[in-house]
């Protein structure tokens, strides 16, 4: 089979650093500060994310049966699976990225090669531990934190930044037919949001506060957790918290208007954050986890029995 090369990522001589640069802008911004070493590492691993990432939201007709052929890479289960993957696999090898996270990413990209309607908050948070949990707890490994107590906030930092993610793409998430907001919040069809009918504007707005409030329960436990990570990998980790954090506050300002489209963060704003980060880096002690936040994730990849 021919492996599948997104357009983003279809020039494996494209340097990572120059992906992150040009589609994961808040990210590039944060790895910045990491230094050379780390900051390549980080790019790294957010190009197989990206790559994974651009293949499941793609419009090839084999695209699931190309994502099950990577799934089975990682775990184990085939050879090869093309040379993206094959990069990937020397980057885990060399920092003991968890393969079960990144065959978890795998599953979940695979949830979405399906319509999507979301039923309750449990099922949304396993989703979001899926696609976006995992990629915490593989960049705790790619960032050379040997703490594991940061797992559990790794965690809490993917989860965070995935409901922003969802806050923020309700309109383009409907016209590919995934609804994630919860039936529970707002039980309407992806085709109706689509269509941003007046009838659903404002109970869909009312379920993206509901995400924002979610989302700061999990930054709020992620902050605890930078203070686990090494100096300089905790201020770039939590620039990017900051700065992802702040679309949600951007989406708050314009008042929810979800059906206007998207929203961004200003490069004045990420400088403002930016400072406001060497406040995260002061040495305090570090609380347990918060037990009741994975209370629906038991099972899943890094996360702890209870």
């Amino acid at each position: 089979m021919e492996h599948y090369q997104p357009d983003h990522v279809r020039d494996q001589q494209e340097p990572p650093q120059q992906i992150l640069a040009r589609h994961g802008k808040s990210f590039y911004w944060a790895s910045k500060f990491l230094g050379v070493a780390l900051a390549d590492r980080a790019a790294r691993l957010y190009q197989f994310c990206r790559y994974v990432d651009d293949l499941a939201d793609g419009d090839l007709p084999d695209r699931q049966e190309s994502l099950e052929d990577i799934r089975a890479r990682l775990a184990g289960e085939a050879i090869s699976a093309g040379p993206e993957i094959e990069a990937f696999m020397v980057l885990a090898n060399s920092t003991n990225i968890p393969l079960s996270a990144a065959t978890e990413l795998l599953d979940g990209m695979l949830m979405d090669q399906h319509p999507t309607a979301v039923a309750d908050e449990a099922e949304l948070l396993r989703y979001c531990h899926a696609v976006a949990g995992t990629v915490g707890l593989m960049m705790c490994r790619v960032l050379n934190c040997k703490e594991p107590r940061a797992d559990s906030f790794a965690i809490d930092l993917g989860i965070a930044m995935q409901l922003t993610n969802i806050s923020r793409d309700v309109l383009e998430d409907a016209k590919m037919s995934r609804r994630y907001l919860p039936a529970s919040w707002a039980n309407f069809t992806p085709a109706q949001i689509a269509e941003a009918r007046l009838d659903c504007q404002q109970p869909v707005a009312e379920g993206i506060e509901r995400l924002l409030d979610l989302a700061e329960t999990y930054y709020a436990s992620a902050l605890l957790g930078l203070r686990l990570l090494p100096f300089r990998s905790r201020f770039a980790i939590a620039i990017a918290l900051r700065v992802y954090r702040q679309i949600g506050w951007v989406l708050r300002r314009r008042k929810l208007a979800w059906w206007r489209g998207r929203v961004m963060v200003s490069a004045g704003e990420k400088v403002v954050l930016s400072l406001r980060s060497v406040a995260d880096l002061r040495p305090k002690n570090v609380p347990l986890h918060q037990a009741h936040l994975h209370q629906h994730l038991q099972g899943l990849a890094g996360v702890q029995s209870r």
